[in-house]
Parts: structure tokens; C-alpha cells; sequence
């Protein structure tokens, strides 16, 4: 069995950088071709989407599907927001849409339980907490 090499296109590496100034935001495909089209850059829409997926394969960017949203990708950097073990959790304010990043000792505990006590590993990729950010709990 042969495996293909990675490559590494121009466009590539301009998606790559765009992720790379934009560190811990979550970006869909969408966000990503306005952005590069404002820039002037010469990438076609469906270039970028197979870019992205190629991004994603290759795990240096994180898709998230979350309910009532498009997918969005990350830019993974472990120093950025990620906890030693690179456990990444992820609240989405029901009001605004934003989406916090939290690596904490009492959710990586909640992970094990539901692993050690219910036989169930939680997957953080697609696991987000719902409710409501301190700035619109405020706002009341």
C-alpha cells in the first residue's frame, strides 16, 4: 500500500498563515473566503474548502460543528489554549454565539469520572457546554 506525500501548495500555506494571526478564533469556511477575498488573494471557493479539509487531515486545524452554526475551523497551537494534556473544552453563549476556550482541572475531573464511572470517553472535539458568557449575564 502506497500513501501519498504531504505536499504543501501556496495556497496552503497562505490558508495556514491567515489560521496561524488568528490563533484560539473559531473561522467558518465562509469567514475565511471573505477574509482572503478582501485581501485580493487569488483562491478559488472550492480551493479553499479543500484546503481547509486538507488542514484539518493533516490536524493542524480543528472543525467544530456546532448546533445551528456552520462548521468552523481552529487553528491548533498547544501553547495557545490548549491544557497539558491537550484538553480543550469549549463553551457557546446561547445570546451572543461566542465561543470561550476553557482548560480546567474540575472539567478534565468530570472527564475521567464519565470514563472510570460510566465507561464513556467524552470526545472534546465535538463536546460544547451551552449557556450564557459573563458579558451577557451583565447585560440583563
Amino acid at each position: 500500500m502506497t500513501t501519498r506525500a504531504k505536499y504543501s501548495t501556496k495556497q496552503k500555506e497562505i490558508l495556514l498563515d491567515f489560521f496561524k494571526q488568528n490563533p484560539g478564533v473559531h473561522l467558518s469556511a465562509g469567514d475565511v473566503v471573505a477574509h482572503l477575498k478582501k485581501e485580493g488573494a487569488t483562491i478559488g471557493q472550492a480551493t479553499i474548502y479543500r484546503n481547509l479539509e486538507s488542514l484539518v487531515s493533516d490536524g493542524v486545524i480543528v472543525k467544530y460543528t456546532i448546533e445551528g452554526s456552520p462548521a468552523c475551523f481552529e487553528y491548533i497551537s498547544p501553547d495557545e489554549h490548549m491544557g497539558d494534556e491537550g484538553d480543550c473544552y469549549h463553551c457557546k453563549c446561547d445570546k451572543c454565539g461566542k465561543i470561550i476556550h476553557v482548560s480546567c482541572e474540575d472539567v478534565k475531573a468530570l472527564q475521567k469520572h464519565f470514563l472510570e464511572e460510566h465507561g464513556f470517553e467524552i470526545d472534546l472535539k465535538r463536546t460544547i457546554f451551552y449557556g450564557v458568557c459573563s458579558d451577557c449575564a451583565s447585560s440583563k
